[in-house]
């Protein structure tokens, strides 16, 4: 029994042996076809990153011919299975460009969106390919709208848009945080916190970003000069007022309202101050 598992071992050992040894003597000084067929045949059998150096060897013999669509299709599904998810995406839309009366433009359009998505990376790094993803899911939508794949489709787009929102709530965010350090990220965060409610009409952070924009406006005013602060007053109570008028029964209403009373107090210190400095000034001119 142990000499026929032996046997068998050394049979499969001897296959794999082969093997690689057939790939490599058609992938150094095969013949474009015996290349193409070689890719094809480890296409075929999953070995996704073989075949890519094969696809890669072949292209340009095989461009402009009718071989190359099917080419051009398996270098964008093996970097899918290697999870060169980038690269797939990049080859499924350069698919559907050059084989626009292709049976497969549907299938690579979504997986070109699709794609995009798995590179796309956590919500606080670069948004590009989150960016390219949403556009890619964006067009895949309006384009085949009775596709099977819609469902999914519109799924990921909330997602990925999910995604953005959160990443452009967290840097307004951050400006607020920093603000203690650097004054100027008060304006900073207003102006973020203004660009995602632009942006993005009905986020889900929507509520919280009001509150954060009437707090980040509250505490400009009382780290500003007396000059300053009648003007940025009038802008907060705008804030709140707009906080109130979206969210009545928001769960920050109580610490809101708490900062409407602390600027409605700085707004009478600041007039009578103003009223006496004027007071004091046309008492000079007499």
């Amino acid at each position: 029994m142990q000499k026929n598992k032996n046997l068998a071992y050394l049979f499969v050992l001897s296959l794999l042996l082969f093997s690689c040894g057939e790939y490599q003597k058609v992938l150094n000084k095969g013949t474009s076809e015996e290349q193409y067929k070689m890719a094809v045949k480890m296409y075929e059998s999953q070995k996704y990153s073989k075949a890519l150096r094969l696809f890669e060897k072949v292209t340009p013999t095989y461009r402009g011919k009718p071989q190359m669509e099917r080419i051009q299709f398996m270098v964008a599904q093996s970097n899918f299975n290697v999870k060169n998810y980038a690269q797939a995406a990049y080859y499924y839309d350069r698919f559907t460009k050059s084989y626009p009366k292709s049976s497969k433009k549907e299938e690579a359009a979504f997986l070109s969106a699709y794609s995009y998505k798995l590179a796309s990376p956590r919500f606080s790094i670069d948004p590009t390919d989150t960016n390219k993803a949403l556009e890619s899911f964006q067009s895949f939508i309006n384009t085949y709208p009775d596709s099977d794949k819609i469902a999914e489709a519109n799924k990921y787009y909330s997602e990925l848009r999910t995604k953005l929102e959160r990443k452009y709530f967290e840097i307004a965010k951050t400006y607020y945080r920093t603000a203690d350090y650097d004054l100027r990220n008060y304006k900073a965060s207003i102006q973020a916190f203004d660009n995602l409610l632009e942006d993005f009409l009905g986020t889900k952070f929507k509520e919280e970003a009001l509150y954060y924009r009437l707090k980040a406006a509250h505490d400009f005013v009382l780290k500003s000069t007396d000059r300053r602060k009648p003007e940025r007053i009038e802008a907060a109570m705008k804030a709140y007022q707009r906080l109130k008028k979206s969210f009545p029964e928001s769960q920050f209403m109580e610490d809101s309202d708490k900062m409407v009373a602390t600027l409605e107090a700085e707004k009478i210190r600041v007039e009578a101050l103003i009223a006496k400095q004027k007071e004091l000034q046309n008492i000079q001119k007499k």
